[in-house]
């Protein structure tokens, strides 16, 4: 995709012919896989969809696990923020700058969400992932300008309220036809439900067998998968 020459310059100029990616858009039916738990590289949704596939990025080495970066969409300038894969401190603070800039230059936002959440763990929280989520959530939810959601993969835990979620009003929300939205993925939360199930019966002095255990968790995943569809 095109650097920066001629793009974020000319950002402010809102009468811009418009023109085609330079990929073609029906590739974006083959790009984003039915198995959320495979990755794929959220540029390549962003060369299908923006003027030219030209898109000037913002911070490209840093907090590299987000995609930031400015567009146009039928000529009208945007500021794009994609996941590329878990959100780490430095994502974070990243798309924080990112969507404070756009808002001090009135210029719309695009989420493009495929996000399990923020990085947990001890190296995390002393690296200050709690704090640095906040503020990207803050600046989320402080955005006076138009906000279109579009949720390409998984939408799960407070990654949807940093990704601008429902819960933050965007403008336009749309789901593809695989996308899932939940507290958590139906494999994670089958695991820790069955957990509190099993210490549950054992306090009641209940033996529950390996086969009961998968039954149970089986319909955890099927609940899961039906209340966190798109359909």
């Amino acid at each position: 995709m095109a650097g920066k020459k001629g793009l974020l310059s000319g950002l402010e100029t809102l009468n811009h012919e418009f023109k085609e990616p330079l990929y073609d858009v029906t590739e974006l039916r083959s790009i984003a896989p039915t198995d959320l738990k495979q990755s794929f590289a959220i540029r390549s949704v962003i060369a299908r969809i923006v003027d030219g596939s030209e898109f000037d990025e913002f911070k490209k080495l840093y907090g590299t696990t987000l995609v930031t970066g400015f567009a146009r969409i039928f000529g009208q300038p945007v500021g794009i923020i994609g996941n590329n894969g878990i959100l780490f401190n430095e994502s974070a603070l990243k798309g924080a700058h990112f969507i404070e800039l756009c808002t001090q230059r009135n210029i719309p936002l695009v989420f493009l969400q495929n996000i399990t959440g923020f990085m947990v763990g001890s190296r995390s929280e002393a690296n200050g992932i709690a704090k640095s989520g906040a503020k990207m959530v803050m600046a989320v939810s402080c955005a006076k300008v138009p906000k279109v959601t579009i949720i390409v993969g998984g939408s799960f835990g407070a990654g949807n309220y940093a990704m601008c979620g429902r819960a933050y009003s965007p403008n336009f929300m749309f789901l593809w036809p695989n996308a899932r939205i939940s507290v958590m993925g139906g494999a994670q939360a089958a695991g820790v439900l069955a957990q509190i199930e099993k210490s549950n019966k054992k306090k009641q002095g209940i033996q529950w067998n390996k086969e009961e255990e998968e039954r149970f968790k089986a319909k955890v995943v099927e609940a899961y998968e039906r209340e966190g569809s798109s359909y």
